[in-house]
């Protein structure tokens, strides 16, 4: 059945009334009571990302082969496929711990709502200041070590074919010089959801998947010798993305809607070569 006009006003006002409550919450507690501790930021980050998820009647459901575990004191990466707004509250209902995104610094200069985003220990990277940069990696990499869950998006944007679209290669910086394994997390099913990017009405109640897959570390080090360019590491972190996308034959179609978005217009000839012949940019956990 397809979302009349009433479904839409509905997810419009929870969405906005969800939005408006915890970002007033936030402001009072960090304006009025001098911010507020980790596990309440916690508890009200997923709140507003249930009452999202539920305002669609999304069905939701967690494949983890591998048993990901969120070890306390060891820094951890998550990275997401871009195809939609509900890929936020999504992956904050199944990744375990305190999680935070990866945020535009742009966001941080806003008046009132950048004093709570700093409050909530979102993290945020400089990139056009070489110095600021090193200092916000230290600051990321204490926050990670110190239990922070760093979810990032490398596409940046939502993709709007349905498949991976090309990444930017600062994500793979971050993730190289945090030391921190990187934990591949896909969401598949996002077709019908409202800004998934498509022209796809929403339809019923929506299932969408998140698929964990095996963690793994970038290597900047050739085995030849030489250095891949972070270029190349982004592309080997998108090619696992497209792996774990479909590592389950029950979603064929948007497998190959994934895979025709891997080619050399988006990643690396030298990656794919090196995967070849067991020559990768990365290892695993």
């Amino acid at each position: 059945m397809r979302a009349n006009m009433l479904q839409k006003i509905r997810i419009f006002v929870v969405t906005v009334y969800a939005t408006l409550r915890i970002t007033l919450i936030v402001l009072y507690k960090v304006n009025f009571r001098g911010g507020y501790p980790r596990w309440y930021g916690d508890k009200w980050l997923r709140w507003w990302a249930r009452e999202l998820v539920d305002a669609v009647r999304i069905r939701y459901m967690v494949i983890d082969p591998h048993h990901t575990r969120i070890e306390p004191g060891k820094r951890y990466i998550v990275m997401g496929n871009h195809r939609s707004h509900y890929d936020i509250p999504l992956s904050v209902l199944a990744i375990p711990g305190s999680v935070r995104m990866l945020t535009k610094k742009e966001l941080f200069k806003v008046p009132l709502w950048g004093k709570g985003m700093t409050a909530g220990e979102f993290i945020s990277i400089d990139r056009h200041d070489f110095e600021q940069a090193k200092r916000d990696l230290a600051a990321a990499r204490a926050k990670m070590e110190d239990g922070i869950v760093l979810w990032i998006a490398p596409e940046g944007t939502r993709s709007r074919t349905g498949g991976l679209i090309a990444a930017h290669a600062g994500v793979s910086m971050v993730a190289l010089r945090s030391g921190a394994p990187i934990i591949p997390c896909a969401l598949v099913g996002m077709d019908y959801l409202p800004m998934a990017g498509t022209r796809r009405p929403l339809r019923g109640y929506p299932k969408v998947t998140t698929i964990f897959g095996e963690p793994f570390h970038l290597l900047l080090e050739k085995p030849e010798g030489g250095r891949w360019s972070f270029d190349d590491l982004t592309d080997a972190m998108m090619i696992e993305m497209a792996h774990v996308t479909c590592c389950h034959r029950r979603w064929k179609r948007e497998c190959l809607e994934t895979l025709s978005r891997v080619n050399s217009t988006v990643f690396s000839p030298r990656i794919a070569h090196a995967k070849r012949n067991n020559q990768p940019s990365y290892e695993r956990v």
